[in-house]
């Protein structure tokens, strides 16, 4: 055999062979995404269409918002009255109440344990009477619209590993985040604009180090058309977009129509989806041209709006403005919303961070919760105001005179409102420490399972063969909180 023919063998792989049959993978991958005069089908363009049998039961959300609050608010101080903290303010946490739970490095070699109270009251919001503290007036101002969870808990004590258990069911990155299942599973109500979209924000102080991973919204192993797509919070939303200078829209057309034939030629010789994600992805940034400065105009916002958001609302890079642009994006089919906002890690400066970190959030979650609700959105969104655990309730640093609090996994609290939850209502209860849960306990895997359920999907049924198994986001885990759904 000579060189020539060893080549052409070492080619001629099982994908090459089914991608280059008359009636293999390849073929049928062309002719669905060619059209007459070699223009790319709309499903290819936007990745519309889902999988075939979903959703598996008619949903009560249609999108979802996540309102990421990274570090861990401290549950104790804000969702979670405890008195008898107060009661024991300054003495030790009873080992009988402590047992073994793992806590972080920080805090695990304690020889005392502080009890610390809740630094301002708490009082009863909306005829629910739901307690709340006094630092979210706006966010308690919906307590009758708001399902809130005192029960949720985790395993992670570290923030990379908490962040990445909720987003994509493991601790260890690499697997799909929970808007790319449902981008894939359910595909996209919008050609203008990505499926799932992510926007980050800090605290003004820049005081929380911890880091915001691509893992957070990445597609893991599923194609890569259905990872997040990032908008910076600095210059333009989505970099590239704009046309080189003297290239006209009708070039770029042209242009891309070319280039689209070329790598649907391609796909048929490898069946490579990453050639298909390389399509659509140059469609959608074509569309996007439109689009995204569109998003972003907020010339035909009212006053009132704005000024519910609060005084950031304008202020690009903002948790403020990207709650604005999160109710627009949802307004025109974005499926997934992620804000992710860091500044919860209140490992020394409780007494005067959380207060601040509270004043920068509260309005604006408050604001695109009503928002929603006016516009009669409300009903079918589902917004989550989440993050990877809460705060210990002793306090960290000098036993004498603490000024802050570990991260805490074991018990803590979360918010959610529309999207087929019970609104005015309270989920799960804790011990008079807020450390143990005494009563419906919400794991992680459990609250994925939850917002699938709503989203229309069978946890269980939704899954991706990968290395010879069939993974899923809740893994071998999770069930249904039914005393969340409405």
């Amino acid at each position: 055999m000579n060189r020539l023919q060893q080549e052409n063998l070492a080619r001629v792989t099982r994908r090459q062979f089914l991608g280059s049959s008359a009636s293999g993978i390849g073929a049928v991958a062309l002719a669905s995404l060619l059209q007459q005069n070699g223009v790319i089908a709309s499903d290819a363009r936007s990745g519309r269409s889902g999988l075939p049998g979903l959703p598996h039961i008619a949903p009560k959300a249609k999108r979802i918002v996540l309102l990421w609050q990274g570090g861990g608010p401290s549950h104790v101080d804000l969702f979670d009255e405890k008195p008898m903290l107060q009661k024991m303010a300054g003495k030790d946490l009873p080992e009988s109440v402590r047992g073994t739970t793992r806590l972080s490095t920080m805090s695990s070699g304690y020889k005392k344990w502080p009890c610390v109270p809740a630094i301002k009251p708490f009082k009863s919001y909306g005829s629910s009477g739901i307690r709340m503290s006094t630092m979210l007036p706006n966010i308690g101002a919906l307590a009758d619209d708001i399902c809130l969870v005192r029960s949720m808990n985790t395993e992670a004590v570290n923030h990379a590993p908490g962040v990445t258990f909720f987003m994509t069911g493991s601790q260890i990155p690499g697997r799909p985040s929970m808007g790319a299942w449902l981008s894939y599973g359910l595909g996209s109500e919008t050609d203008n604009l990505p499926t799932f979209v992510v926007m980050t924000s800090s605290d003004k102080g820049k005081t929380c180090g911890q880091l915001f991973f691509d893992y957070y919204w990445g597609s893991g192993f599923l194609p890569s058309r259905y990872q997040g797509v990032r908008f910076r919070n600095t210059g333009e939303p989505v970099p590239y977009l704009n046309n080189p200078a003297g290239v006209s829209q009708a070039a770029r057309r042209a242009l891309l129509d070319d280039i689209a034939a070329i790598n649907a030629e391609h796909l048929a010789d490898y069946g490579d989806p990453e050639i298909d994600t390389r399509i659509a992805q140059y469609e959608m940034a074509y569309c996007m041209q439109t689009s995204v400065p569109d998003l972003v105009d907020f010339s035909n916002e009212s006053k009132s709006t704005i000024d519910r958001y609060g005084p950031d609302a304008l202020n690009k890079g903002t948790y403020a403005n990207n709650c604005l642009v999160a109710r627009r994006l949802l307004e025109r089919g974005v499926r997934f919303v992620q804000l992710m906002h860091s500044g919860w890690d209140q490992h020394g400066n409780l007494f005067t961070q959380l207060e601040q970190q509270c004043r920068d959030t509260d309005a604006p979650s408050a604001a695109l919760v009503s928002d929603l609700k006016e516009r009669g959105m409300l009903e079918d969104t589902l917004v989550v105001w989440c993050s990877e655990f809460g705060r210990t309730p002793f306090g960290q640093g000098n036993a004498d005179s603490p000024n802050g609090r570990d991260h805490f996994g074991k018990a803590y609290s979360w918010w959610m409102a529309g999207g087929g939850v019970k609104p005015g209502s309270v989920y799960g209860s804790t011990d008079d420490f807020g450390w143990n849960i005494t009563e419906n306990a919400a794991h992680v895997h459990d609250m994925q399972a939850t917002m699938m359920h709503l989203s229309g999907i069978d946890h269980e049924r939704l899954t991706y063969r990968y290395q010879g198994r069939r993974y899923r986001l809740t893994d071998v885990h999770g069930n249904v909180l039914k005393g969340i759904v409405g």
